[in-house]
């Protein structure tokens, strides 16, 4: 493991259009406290001794709008970049790695770590980045995670249960999810080539690409079980819950 610490930066997305949560404002915008959703994992970045810099992914249309309204506003002065995302979550990750590969922004991280975290996930905490931090530099990538307290059936097509997995194995997968710089530039390059000739595998989060794309094995790391992502209208009440002692 390395002794001096390399730089980190931290990829926020917040280019979803919340469709899931029946509103008519992005999810990214709703307020939660009088303050935008947004804002919350953005001042977990900024006050963070781990994180150095950050791309903020947005959509195309919202891009003034996020500079002015959210990082101008506060104050937040790692976002380096604030760029536009993509139609699906993939697409959000792979611009933004490419904002670092294609050396675009202005703090640059060839060889260090990224940190691709949900906007829609407020309650990030300094433990979080920190631990992640210290597995992705033993492990090269890693999730935060969480072991689930319910046990899981597998259905089959009928909605019938044909499996029970053994609960001790079984985690639910957070953000941050964090990797070396040049591992996961190099999964996603591989994943847009594939969507290119038309042959792309199913994923549905960071580490999977990895996986897929790589053979990478991914740590997981306790996250925490408020580290909620903000779904569905029903989310709301229960982060209005938990910011009485988070914020």
């Amino acid at each position: 493991m390395e002794t001096e610490k390399k730089r980190c930066t931290a990829i926020v997305l917040a280019a979803g259009s919340g469709k899931r949560m029946e509103s008519a404002v992005p999810k990214q915008f709703m307020l939660l406290n009088d303050r935008p959703l947004l804002w919350y994992s953005l001042r977990a970045v900024e006050e963070s001794r781990v994180i150095d810099d950050c791309i903020l992914v947005t959509g195309a249309e919202d891009i003034e709008y996020v500079r002015r309204e959210i990082v101008e506003r506060y104050g937040f002065r790692k976002v380096d970049t604030v760029t536009a995302g993509g139609r699906e979550r993939w697409e959000s990750v792979y611009h933004a790695l490419c904002v670092i590969s294609d050396g675009d922004g202005t703090a640059q991280n060839r060889d260090g770590y990224v940190f691709i975290h949900d906007g829609a996930r407020p309650f990030l905490t300094e433990e979080i980045l920190r631990d992640t931090y210290r597995e992705v530099r033993l492990h090269g990538a890693c999730a935060a995670a969480v072991p689930v307290k319910d046990t899981i059936k597998v259905a089959d097509e009928n909605g019938f249960a044909v499996q029970t997995p053994d609960r001790r194995l079984l985690w639910a997968v957070q953000t941050p999810q964090v990797f070396e710089a040049g591992l996961i530039i190099s999964a996603y390059q591989k994943l847009f080539e594939a969507f290119k000739k038309g042959d792309m595998p199913t994923v549905t989060d960071d580490a999977m690409v990895a996986e897929k794309m790589l053979g990478v094995k991914v740590k997981l790391v306790k996250g925490a079980y408020g580290n909620i992502k903000i779904t569905t209208p029903e989310d709301i009440g229960t982060a209005m819950h938990l910011c009485r002692n988070f914020c």
